[in-house]
């Protein structure tokens, strides 16, 4: 039987996974507008990219803002964000040991490189996040390298020096003996 204080210890992941989740979403999604603006001259363009999940590959090509494109295809990309931020939460979450900055930028970058890889590689053409079908491949780097910063920004603003204890968000990159 579970109890209360074995339950908890969930919650600081769940909440962090949530958080890291969502920077990494809003971080990604400005770059895939700016690319996308920049490339093709609409920002909804490679948001709407991974709608195709649900209508079919043809709708990632579409480039105008629609409900149906853009708030499902972000929605897509908010939840797969989240779930790549909690398997970079899971794997390499400092509440455990001591981190730097750097660790977490690697740490990061290692989470991205098996998104990237999962996305392009492994999954079926319909489910993949649809932004080549709007991104050449300096975009799509850009892309991954924002998803990146984004799942670092939350481990590094929470920070710890040792397990269990937080340091406050303008203690990041002070070193503590």
């Amino acid at each position: 039987m579970k109890t209360n204080a074995s339950r908890s210890g969930h919650r600081p992941l769940l909440r962090d996974t949530l958080i890291s989740g969502a920077i990494t979403a809003v971080t990604s999604a400005v770059v895939l507008a700016a690319c996308g603006r920049r490339q093709e001259g609409s920002p909804f363009g490679p948001i709407n990219g991974p709608s195709q999940w649900l209508w079919g590959e043809q709708e990632g090509y579409r480039r105008r803002f629609t409900a149906r494109n853009t708030l499902v295809g972000y929605a897509i990309h908010h939840l797969a964000s989240t779930l790549w931020a909690g398997l970079n939460e899971s794997l390499y979450s400092s509440r455990h040991r001591p981190a730097s900055p750097a660790q977490h930028l690697a740490a990061a970058a290692a989470t991205t490189a098996v998104a990237y890889v999962v996305d392009y590689k492994l999954t079926p053409r319909r489910f993949r996040p649809g932004f080549k079908k709007h991104l050449d491949g300096g975009g799509l780097m850009l892309v991954y390298a924002a998803f990146s910063v984004g799942l670092s920004v939350w481990p590094l603003l929470r920070g710890t020096h040792s397990a269990g204890t937080t340091r406050r968000s303008h203690d990041i990159f002070i070193r503590r003996p």
